[in-house]
């Protein structure tokens, strides 16, 4: 009887371990996909936030530089408009020069020029050259014969580069001969009148080396007045030009 009633509880306890086994495996089985779903999710969750996060980066790397370029471009914009700006007001000023001593010399009738000369420079140099020295004092020995004089010194240059740099380099060249007239033949400053033209009165076509050569220039006059002692405080002192 014994022995029955233990293989009894044996017997129980076999199947409910059985059962439990059993049971533990089909939720395993069950649940199994669910899991490798998941785990999927997560797996294309995690690769989405990465191209999220990529786009992002990108999109704000291109918007940045777009932002830059649209500055870099707004920059050279007021830079392109400083530089007109700045072109204008010296063309207006040598305008405004020219016009002065055309009217100086206009009201004074009696002004002649009595002496010219031509002095050439090399291609964006303003230093004077040995032959640019020599025709500047063949010029100046006419100088006492030249009653209250004026010299009138214009500076040009050819067409090549920009406008408002060949206004500076005309000026330039025009202040070596200036320098040249003051240190070495002693005319006073109250005697010469300066005009940088840049590049706006050719003496030929700018289309040719030739041409070019001869517009890179300084051209100087030596003007009188060639009347009576009466009128030597007119002629002396001209107008309204502005002395240099």
């Amino acid at each position: 009887m014994n022995r029955i009633s233990l293989v009894a509880v044996m017997v129980a306890g076999t199947m409910t371990f059985s059962v439990g086994c059993a049971s533990k495996k089909y939720v395993r089985n069950e649940t199994q996909p669910v899991v490798n779903k998941v785990n999927e999710l997560d797996d294309l969750t995690s690769k989405n936030s990465a191209e999220i996060r990529s786009v992002d980066a990108r999109s704000q790397k291109g918007i940045q530089s777009v932002m830059t370029k649209a500055g870099e471009a707004d920059q050279k914009a007021v830079a392109a408009g400083q530089s007109a700006t700045q072109a204008q007001q010296l063309a207006t000023q040598v305008s405004s020069q020219a016009d002065q001593l055309s009217t100086t010399v206009a009201n004074l009738d009696n002004y002649k020029p009595v002496a010219e000369a031509s002095v050439h420079f090399a291609f964006d140099h303003y230093n004077l050259s040995k032959r640019a020295k020599e025709a500047l004092d063949q010029l100046a020995e006419q100088l006492p014969n030249a009653k209250h004089s004026i010299v009138v010194v214009n500076g040009n240059t050819d067409s090549v580069g920009d406008p408002n740099y060949n206004y500076t380099l005309s000026k330039r060249r025009a202040d070596s001969v200036i320098s040249y007239l003051e240190s070495q033949h002693a005319i006073p400053a109250h005697q010469i009148y300066i005009i940088g033209f840049g590049e706006d009165k050719p003496a030929d076509s700018n289309k040719t080396a030739k041409g070019r050569a001869e517009n890179r220039r300084v051209d100087v006059r030596l003007m009188t007045n060639m009347s009576d002692e009466g009128t030597q405080t007119t002629a002396t002192g001209p107008g309204n030009s502005q002395p240099q």
